[in-house]
Parts: C-alpha cells; sequence; structure tokens
C-alpha cells in the first residue's frame, strides 16, 4: 500500500502533466489518472481508441522519472469506463474560461455569456470527445465536452 504522502507527491506531479488536446487541464484534473499504488500509476483514457492516449502516457512516464518515480510502472484500465462524472471541479471550471462547456447532466450552457440559449451544429467538435455548438445569445460557437 502507498502512504498517503507518497500519494499527495505523485498527483502534485500529474498535476503539471497537461492533456494534449486540452492543455489547460492536466491529466488529473481530466479524471484520466485512476489511482496510485506503490508501483503503479493507473491511468483510464477518455474512451477506447483515444488517439491521445500515447501521448499521455509518455508525459506522465517523463513527468514520474523527473521526479524520481522511474520506479513506477504506468498501467491502463479500461473497465469501468473514463467517465465524464471523472473530471474534477477545477477541470470544469478550466474548461469554461478555457471557452469549452463542461459537460452537464442538465443541459449545454454557452462557456461566454452563460446563456442556456444554445443549439448543436455538429455532433463533432474539435476532438471526438467534443460536439460543436453555438450560443444563440451572443452568437459564439464553442465546443462541449461531451457526456459519456
Amino acid at each position: 500500500m502507498v502512504s498517503a504522502q507518497a500519494t499527495h507527491e505523485v498527483l502534485e506531479v500529474l498535476r503539471h502533466v497537461p492533456d494534449p488536446e486540452i492543455p489547460v487541464l492536466s491529466v488529473v484534473d481530466l479524471g484520466i489518472v485512476r489511482e496510485v499504488r506503490d508501483d503503479a500509476v493507473v491511468i483510464t483514457p477518455t474512451y477506447t481508441g483515444c488517439p491521445a492516449t500515447l501521448a499521455i502516457e509518455k508525459s506522465i512516464r517523463e513527468a514520474l522519472d523527473a521526479s524520481g518515480h522511474s520506479d513506477m510502472r504506468i498501467e491502463t484500465a479500461i473497465s469501468p469506463p473514463w467517465t465524464t462524472d471523472w473530471i474534477s471541479d477545477e477541470g470544469r471550471a478550466k474548461l469554461r474560461a478555457y471557452g469549452i462547456a463542461p459537460p452537464s447532466k442538465h443541459g449545454a450552457r454557452c462557456p461566454q455569456c452563460d446563456s442556456a440559449g444554445v443549439e448543436e451544429v455538429s455532433r463533432f467538435g474539435s476532438t471526438p470527445c467534443k460536439a460543436l455548438y453555438r450560443c444563440r445569445d451572443c452568437g459564439e460557437p464553442f465546443d462541449l465536452f461531451k457526456c459519456h
């Protein structure tokens, strides 16, 4: 069992590893880092086949090595699958500030003006995990992080 101090230390290191597709978020903010054990960091990709998975693993490996944790392995767990529920509150706030609507079970809101008067333009946004929306009130287009 890994100590609370060691877990905290590794998580602090990983809080500085950005997601390659949404660099304002860390892999911890996004909920990709699932568990820290004495010998491994367990990650779950946002979806099976995510093209950023290898880049994320490489960035995590580099951060662990640079911080003196080269003995830790990186394991990938796909069950249960990642869910947008794992995005931290801080991560949701960072998404909104970056201009991406965070996922919500209560409907999309414009990240610019906070209006609920939005419409889907395309189910496919700038990456497979986002959809393209437009605000009917301020007219701004924005990505919505898809719920799943």
